[in-house]
């Protein structure tokens, strides 16, 4: 597939590096040459210096021939205009990151798409959903809903405490029982491991279980912690994120948003008027006791800096408040922000790369999840009529050997996945998948 990206930056870089190796051509243009150089020397690309709104650049960059323009310039204006120039220049399909939720109400998408863009996303936006979702399933650390929630993926930390220790991770179904959940894998040490083998869970493993609706609680009932109701809740930072949870929760839990920017704050109390605005600056110890960080159920780190985000989650969680959320967008600091303790880590880049992906599969994906912490992602797939996923049992299938199919929705059926089951057409499947195998999976569905 041929690529074009519009934007140099954080999120344009970590696109093209995921990119580039999936067999693509990708060109990436900015006017920056600095960054196009530093993504140069990452990943294997064309780069075009110009600016992205402008024909002249948009035909340098052979646009009329891409099959996906991808717009994630710094500036929402030029993402819009440079998402409708490529279009009608002749890209096959064209998407824009935005900041401006006006833009997402169903009214005004269909004016983006008249214009020629097919897709909008609001990464900011999901991240918010994403922390608002944990916050009702504080045992975890992530939870993935598929088929409107019909199928979960529910990750968690195994305490000490846990009844899984020392058990198998792979628990296959007896014959005519059918199973509610299965492990499709953990994290540990580092490494992502596929529940295929005689493999033990261990205190401190990261568990990756597919359930039913009707099992999830029980799932959850594993990791060794029990689920805590959020009714005093702290945020550090009145970024787009933060200012988002606190308009969705406002209503149902006392919240303070800790903001260090004074004319911010000014700003956020008149915006958030049931929201306790406090302009202070989080990484001050004594400042935070004085607001009662011990006593909040909830903390939730969204600073724009991933250091001072792991710094405050770090001190939070000293102070025991159960549930840690912290936003770190330096990929490199991911590992180290978990390995202090810190519940749940979200990063834009991975949201919009789940988001984004999707468009790069000739198969019909209907949702993908960067898990972060984990080398793996978790797909939703439709089989189609007559594919090869169609004429054979899954354990016939030969999938490759670090892929593994979680479970099945079939009309108003629920299944968690054995190796006899057989797929229909139309069936919804969730796979759980190294990145290298991403590119193959495809063929079994399509």
């Amino acid at each position: 597939m041929r690529i074009v990206i519009a934007g140099a930056g954080e999120m344009g870089s970590h696109l093209a590096k995921m990119l580039s190796g999936n067999t693509h051509d990708i060109t990436i243009i900015d006017s920056d040459p600095k960054l196009l150089a530093d993504v140069a020397g990452a990943a294997d690309v064309i780069t075009v210096e110009g600016d992205s709104t402008t024909f002249a650049a948009l035909r340098k960059a052979s646009v009329r021939k891409c099959d996906l323009f991808i717009a994630v310039n710094h500036i929402e204006n030029d993402n819009v205009v440079a998402a409708m120039l490529a279009k009608q220049l002749g890209a096959k399909k064209s998407i824009a990151r935005i900041d401006n939720n006006e833009y997402l109400e169903p009214n005004n998408k269909e004016i983006f798409i008249n214009m020629g863009i097919d897709y909008l996303f609001y990464p900011e936006k999901v991240a918010a959903q994403e922390v608002i979702n944990l916050l009702g399933h504080t045992s975890t650390t992530e939870y993935v809903d598929f088929s409107n929630g019909r199928l979960s993926l529910v990750v968690f930390r195994l305490d000490a405490t846990s009844s899984l220790i020392g058990q198998e991770l792979f628990r296959a179904a007896e014959d005519g029982v059918e199973l509610s959940y299965r492990t499709v894998a953990i994290s540990r040490a580092g490494q992502t491991i596929i529940a295929r083998s005689d493999e033990h869970f261990m205190e401190d493993d990261t568990v990756y279980i597919i359930a039913r609706q009707d099992a999830v609680k029980e799932v959850m009932e594993f990791s060794g912690h029990t689920n805590v109701a959020i009714k005093n809740m702290m945020i550090l930072g009145g970024s787009r994120i933060g200012v988002r949870i606190a308009t969705e929760l406002q209503e149902e839990m006392n919240i303070k948003l800790i903001d260090y920017n004074a004319d911010k704050a000014y700003k956020l109390a008149e915006m958030l008027d049931k929201t306790l605005i406090i302009n202070e600056d989080g990484r001050h110890i004594e400042a935070m006791l004085e607001e009662n960080l011990n006593n909040m159920d909830a903390f939730v780190a969204v600073t724009g800096r991933s250091e001072t985000n792991i710094l405050a989650s770090m001190f939070a969680k000293r102070m025991g408040v159960k549930k840690v959320i912290a936003e770190v967008e330096n990929l490199d600091y991911i590992d180290l922000a978990e390995s202090i303790g810190i519940d749940t880590i979200i990063n834009k880049k991975l949201i919009t790369a789940s988001n984004i992906f999707r468009f790069t599969m000739a198969t019909d994906v209907q949702a993908i999840k960067y898990l972060t912490g984990s080398e793996a992602e978790v797909l939703e797939f439709i089989v189609r009529p007559n594919s090869p996923a169609t004429k054979a049992s899954i354990k016939e299938l030969r999938l490759p050997p670090d892929t593994i199919i979680g479970g099945v929705v079939r009309g108003d059926k629920v299944f968690i996945a054995s190796g006899n089951m057989e797929l229909h057409a139309y069936d919804r499947v969730v796979v759980f998948s190294m990145p290298q195998s991403i590119s193959k999976i495809g063929y079994y569905f399509n």
